[in-house]
C-alpha cells in the first residue's frame, strides 16, 4: 500500500511541477504581448466602449464623417456597429445618456449616407 500512495504523490507532484513550469515561461519567459492590436479584434463589451467614445466624440465635435471612419475601423458597416453597441448597452446596464449619446449617433449615421465621391 506504501507502494502505490507513493506513486501518487510522485504523480501529482510531476503535474504540480510541470504545471508551474508552464506557468513560469508563459507568464515570466515568454509572454504573448500584444501590439498595436486592431479595433476589429476587440471583445463585444470592448465594441460597444469603443463604439460609445466614438458616440461621445461625435457629440463633441460634431464631425460625422470622422466619427464614420474610427467606427469604420471595426471592420463592419457603423451603422451596424452602433446598433449593436445599443443593443448591447442596453442589456448590460449602460446609463441613459450613453444610450442617448448612442442613439444621436445613430441617428446621424442614418440620416446621412456615405457620401461615395462620384
Amino acid at each position: 500500500m506504501t507502494s502505490r500512495r507513493a506513486r501518487w504523490i510522485a504523480f501529482l507532484l510531476s503535474i504540480a511541477v510541470g504545471l508551474g513550469i508552464g506557468l513560469y515561461y508563459g507568464w515570466v519567459v515568454s509572454p504573448v504581448d500584444y501590439v498595436d492590436t486592431a479595433p476589429n479584434t476587440l471583445r463585444p463589451d470592448y465594441k460597444a466602449d469603443f463604439v460609445l467614445m466614438t458616440a461621445e466624440a461625435y457629440q463633441a465635435d460634431d464631425d460625422l464623417e470622422a466619427a464614420r471612419r474610427t467606427l469604420a475601423l471595426l471592420g463592419e458597416d457603423p451603422v451596424e456597429a452602433v446598433k449593436q453597441a445599443l443593443a448591447f448597452g442596453a442589456e448590460h446596464g449602460y446609463t441613459s445618456q450613453d444610450l442617448f449619446v448612442l442613439r444621436e449617433l445613430l441617428t446621424a449615421l442614418q440620416a446621412q449616407p456615405v457620401e461615395d465621391g462620384s
